[in-house]
């Protein structure tokens, strides 16, 4: 395999002619997986690859073609390929004359290659998080530090739907009498690969306050943490509050933010700690609240931001980029 496909990223890129390249490639996995296994040559290629445990070898090739996009990620900025993709992190720098950058929309989806793949995959690469960060070291992370001042409310499996959203509609009319309380409502919908996070903030005595945000390229678990991240922030950053109450369908992925076990989401968790470690430190009372709301129990306030969240209809402004 390394002797047959060594430089394969000249000719296997998108948008390329593949037809007889991967005939040939066929040809050669079928002589393998019949030789392997001593049997007939009429036999399906299907079942002869997942007897003879071979991976089918357009599958092999994403893979491969998967790794060395992403090795550009790595290189050093003065690398002769680095010069030539589109940088959006280092806007600041002068683009060199023959860089994807100085191309117009219409001819980045015309012009083939690998560096175009490659330019593109690098659009999706995010930084990770820094294991050496205090919030994730032992001793000086929020859970021991605060363990008092965050808990979680579950809706019981057990329970009917009308006992969990008469529990949600007394905390909630509770909560509205206090004017040093937020609720915050959030819920996320995805529609043609494009990912809409949407958040409600209600405050005693004042206006609702809609959050809204769209991303292509992520993850719905991403974008769910990321509508939490969001009303946090905004909560937190309000005046003379006290109690955060976060009401989610995504509960598992508020329990991440308090997770210590190394996760994919550690960039949206460390920010969403740094914001609640000073919460917690401008007030011992300070406290949140994350209650669960599934979409079964079909909870007014919940429903609301749910079809809020679907009435969007947004079109990417950058098909190959991350918004």
């Amino acid at each position: 395999m390394p002797i047959v496909l060594y430089r394969f990223q000249l000719w296997f890129y998108n948008k390329a002619p593949l037809s007889y390249p991967m005939k040939i490639l066929g040809k050669m996995q079928r002589r393998a997986a019949i030789w392997i296994l001593g049997a007939f040559k009429t036999l399906p290629m299907e079942g002869l690859e997942a007897i003879a445990g071979l991976i089918p070898i357009k599958s092999y090739l994403y893979k491969l073609t998967g790794r060395s996009q992403l090795c550009s990620a790595s290189l050093s900025e003065n690398h002769l390929i680095k010069t030539l993709m589109d940088d959006s992190l280092n806007t600041h720098l002068n683009s060199p004359p023959h860089s994807i950058n100085s191309l117009t929309d219409r001819q980045k989806t015309s012009v083939k290659g690998h560096i175009i793949d490659s330019n593109n995959k690098l659009y999706r690469v995010f930084p990770s998080f820094s294991s050496l960060n205090p919030e994730f070291i032992l001793g000086s992370r929020i859970i021991n530090i605060f363990p008092d001042q965050f808990s979680f409310n579950l809706a019981s499996k057990g329970k009917n739907a009308s006992t969990c959203s008469q529990q949600l509609d007394d905390m909630t009319i509770q909560a509205s009498t206090f004017p040093h309380t937020v609720i915050v409502v959030s819920d996320t919908s995805i529609k043609n690969n494009i990912a809409t996070s949407i958040s409600h903030i209600h405050i005693h005595d004042q206006p609702l306050v809609k959050i809204v945000h769209h991303v292509v390229f992520v993850t719905s678990t991403e974008v769910e943490l990321f509508a939490i991240r969001c009303g946090i922030n905004q909560a937190c950053n309000k005046e003379n509050i006290s109690k955060v109450i976060i009401i989610t369908d995504s509960i598992h992925m508020a329990k991440k933010i308090f997770d210590t076990k190394s996760h994919p989401y550690q960039i949206h968790t460390l920010v969403i700690l740094n914001k609640l470690r000073q919460f917690f430190t401008r007030c011992q009372d300070n406290h949140i609240e994350f209650w669960e709301c599934p979409s079964r129990l079909r909870w007014n306030f919940h429903k609301f931001v749910d079809k809020d969240s679907k009435s969007f209809k947004p079109t990417p402004i950058f098909l190959n980029k991350t918004s």
